[in-house]
């Protein structure tokens, strides 16, 4: 029995090795592996060797041999493939291991294209997906962490057909994602990153219990390790729905650097936020918004959740909190409530991936844009258009409505005062609808929104939702401008005192 090993990931071939040789197979390897293989006194055969064809280009090619190919692909059960293997001097080789180079880790390290382009491997597809075809009679193995399975496997006697199709199948993934890496890349690099074709690609985490429905499955992925290695769960099972809801309250919560803010999120939307000076006084005042919608919510923490908060917490029904850290004293505490679910993620404050782009389902495809994010300036230089100007302090909280704005569904208002949100209109299909729904919300929770600011992620149309504002005591106003009436906006501002800035740059949430 022959295994061929060629590996750019080194970690655990050396056991990996040892174990085939145990088992009887004669190990064939190229390069790197090779010499790493020899340094651990594993015997191996050099490639070059067994083909009698030297490695040429510069490496470039080194397994391209028919003695290689055929070794892995002539089907076993088939006379003639068996007479030319005979006629030409090729063996069976069993078991191909390979991993590919690492063309992520090289883009991420340098933008030398000379670099990159030699960090596109060719041979190593090759194998892989001709190890993979081959399934019947050879097995693919392309994921360190799968070695001490198959060895199992070989020992027992388990090398199965089922088995080898499962290493088939994450083998031609393998593969597949590689190749996704590298036309996304070359299409980021020369064509804006919106080629002729797009990948979306990610790495199954775990199935869900279902879907948004019970009658749907459901499953989630990652693009790169975030899920699997940085976001953990404590307590409880993350469902769909749940997922979905912790994206939107980590994204806002995350949104203001190290600060302690807490992000309450029901149904995709925020319906409570807070920055105070420490996390408890964040979620009392978050609370407050809407503590209605806040029961059976997500909760986000920008900061580590000690006893007392996790006190505060428990005196309603949260379904979900996430926080970088939770204290062993925070964990007892939550004992007693059996159906919320704990997750943590980042160190001492939220951290979140930023994907460069994103993209949303529509049947039969999906649209794909440039993430869109509030610049760090975006505020700060806003053009004040009205007579008035706002204080340092209504500027401060400018800055987190016009924030939490971005992250809430369109059409939207947010308002804000004392840096905590006290009334949200989102996902109308009117502007001035969303300022008189998210007013009568806070009247019905008792709020006074006298003094507080208010943010538009588009322009106004008409100067009827400055009206509004009015009447409830709003003192600054920022949108983005750009109506055909900004005059009549411009100037019912001016005419009710309120300071109006106008940040030139839309952010529709749809």
């Amino acid at each position: 029995m022959t295994a061929l090993l060629s590996v750019s990931d080194k970690s655990g071939i050396i056991e990996f090795a040892k174990g085939l040789v145990s088992l009887g197979y004669t190990i064939l390897s190229t390069g790197g592996t090779l010499k790493t293989l020899e340094q651990n006194n594993v015997q191996a055969q050099d490639v070059s060797s067994y083909t009698q064809s030297p490695e040429m280009f510069g490496g470039r090619v080194k397994t391209l041999h028919p003695k290689i190919h055929g070794g892995i692909l002539h089907r076993r059960n088939n006379s003639e493939d068996l007479k030319i293997a005979k006629e030409y001097g090729i063996a069976n080789i069993n078991l191909v291991c390979v991993n590919l180079y690492p063309f992520k880790a090289t883009i991420e390290h340098t933008n030398d294209f000379d670099t990159i382009i030699e960090n596109i491997d060719i041979g190593g597809p090759s194998m892989v997906r001709a190890a993979a075809k081959n399934f019947a009679s050879v097995l693919i193995v392309t994921n360190p962490s799968d070695y001490t399975k198959v060895l199992e496997k070989l020992q027992n006697d388990q090398n199965t057909l089922e088995f080898r199709q499962q290493m088939m199948i994450k083998a031609f993934e393998h593969t597949a994602s590689y190749d996704c890496m590298i036309a996304n890349y070359m299409n980021q690099r020369f064509n804006g990153g919106f080629g002729e074709s797009h990948f979306i690609s990610g790495k199954l985490v775990s199935p869900t219990r279902y879907g948004e429905n019970p009658h749907q499955k459901g499953a989630y992925y990652e693009f790169e390790n975030f899920y699997s290695s940085t976001f953990k769960t404590l307590k409880g099972e993350a469902s769909f729905n749940n997922l979905t809801d912790i994206n939107s309250a980590v994204k806002i919560a995350s949104s203001f650097g190290g600060a302690p803010c807490v992000c309450i999120v029901k149904h995709g939307n925020p319906c409570g936020f807070a920055l105070k000076s420490n996390a408890l006084d964040s979620y009392k005042e978050a609370l407050k918004c809407d503590s209605i919608s806040a029961f059976g919510g997500v909760v986000a923490v920008n900061a580590p959740v000690d006893l007392a908060l996790a006190q505060e917490i428990n005196k309603i029904f949260i379904e979900v909190l996430i926080a970088p850290e939770i204290s062993q004293e925070a964990l007892k505490e939550f004992d007693a409530k059996k159906k919320i679910k704990l997750f943590v993620c980042g160190g001492k404050t939220l951290k979140f991936p930023k994907d460069a782009q994103d993209f949303k389902h529509i049947e039969g495809g999906f649209v794909l844009q440039d993430s869109d994010y509030v610049d760090s300036n975006e505020v700060t230089g806003a053009k004040c258009v009205s007579q008035r100007q706002a204080t340092q302090a209504q500027m401060q909280d400018l800055e987190i409505a016009y924030k939490l704005a971005s992250l809430v569904k369109s059409n939207c208002v947010v308002y804000v005062k004392d840096s905590a949100m006290v009334a949200v209109g989102m996902g109308m299909t009117s502007r001035v609808d969303a300022a008189k729904a998210a007013i009568r919300k806070a009247q019905d929770m008792g709020l006074d929104l006298k003094g507080c600011v208010l943010a538009s992620e588009a322009f106004f149309p008409f100067k009827d939702s400055i009206e509004e504002a009015h009447k409830v005591g709003v003192s600054a106003v920022i949108e983005p401008g750009g109506s055909i009436r900004d005059d009549e906006v411009v100037e019912c501002a001016n005419t009710n005192g309120i300071a109006l800035y106008f940040s030139g740059k839309r952010h529709f949430l749809h």
